[in-house]
């Protein structure tokens, strides 16, 4: 026997008003989102634009 079948019309529709206040009122998970806000040399270290540079001067690999 279902639930419904025990109640009024009236009490149904009720149960439905709660339920559907009930619904809305029920906080929903926001995603959890990782934003890493790096700086601009930061930025730029990951592009690889502040590597040493390296020349070869008489065989020997040297810094610049």
């Amino acid at each position: 026997m279902k639930f419904a079948d025990q109640l009024s019309k009236a009490q149904i529709q009720q149960f439905n008003q709660m339920r559907r206040f009930a619904e809305n009122q029920r906080e929903k998970p926001k995603p959890v989102q990782h934003q890493e806000h790096l700086s601009r040399r930061d930025l730029e270290d990951l592009m690889g634009k502040h590597r040493d540079t390296y020349k070869r001067v008489n065989g020997a690999v040297r810094r610049r």
